[in-house]
């Protein structure tokens, strides 16, 4: 297997990155060299996804490399909002898999990506420690004088959508901790230095025993819909699109429902 050499680009304007993404993809790799999948897939790609997106991710890289032998697959996950952010400051990568349609709508706006399709959605879920300190029962309670809640901060998707909540519920909470991203916000609720978080039905499940979930009343409750997409900046087309479609196919999809997310 061949390894394509490291990219290494200086910090650019999201107009520049548009310049350049006009200049078309190009495929990486020899046609067929040693140790290549059945299909003639090889090489690395790096996929820079949603921080909720973790463990099933790694699942679905997994997966996608035993069925391409020759192919390997680098994970960046975190907040959707700064992975935009390296995108445009023209990070070396092939995939991007957003946690909301507004993120994925920036890096199209800006020529990164050519088409988005969604693959899944994810609904919030209260998190609270085990022996439930805070006695938060319901939505409702976040908003008691001396819960401490943890949310995510505004501009990332878990924390756009916990909003979308609070204003349907027409609550007012005020947060003692607004964190990067939702497993940092989780990680507060299972060490216990707050009494509740609002994070994905998929992060509560994914917890186990260090945290317990909290539904929030349908009539109330917020989701967010994942688009994926290859980069036009890809060094290795054939690899990112491939790994794009094995997201979407019935294998993937089965990954993601045991993850607690749900179709789009």
């Amino acid at each position: 297997m061949r390894r394509r050499p490291a990219l290494v680009l200086p910090l650019v304007t999201v107009g520049a990155l548009l310049l350049a993404a006009c200049g078309g993809p190009s495929s990486g790799g020899d046609s067929s060299p040693a140790g290549a999948s059945p299909g003639g897939l090889s090489g690395e790609i790096t996929v820079l996804a949603a921080a909720s997106l973790t463990g099933s991710f790694q699942t679905l890289g997994k997966q996608f490399q035993e069925a391409n032998p020759g192919t390997t697959v680098t994970f960046s996950f975190g907040a959707s909002s700064a992975l935009v952010t390296q995108i445009a400051q023209g990070a070396p990568a092939d995939v991007f898999a957003s946690a909301s349609q507004k993120n994925m709508d920036a890096v199209v706006a800006a020529g990164a990506a050519t088409t988005a399709t969604p693959f899944a959605e994810n609904a919030m879920q209260i998190a609270v420690p085990p022996k439930n300190p805070g006695n938060v029962t319901r939505l409702s309670d976040l908003a008691r004088p001396g819960v401490k809640v943890a949310l995510c901060q505004a501009e990332v998707p878990c924390g756009a959508t916990a909003a979308k909540v609070f204003a349907t519920a027409k609550l007012t909470v005020k947060p003692v901790t607004e964190e990067a991203d939702v497993k940092a916000t989780l990680a507060k609720v299972s060490l216990g230095e707050v009494d509740a978080g609002v994070v994905y039905v998929t992060d509560v499940l994914a917890a186990g025993d260090s945290v317990t979930g909290i539904e929030i009343p349908a009539d109330v409750n917020a989701s967010t819909t994942y688009p994926i997409a290859p980069l036009t900046t890809s060094k290795n087309t054939a690899v990112a699109q491939a790994f794009v479609d094995y997201v979407l196919s019935a294998e993937g999809q089965k990954v993601l429902t045991a993850a607690g997310f749900q179709a789009p």
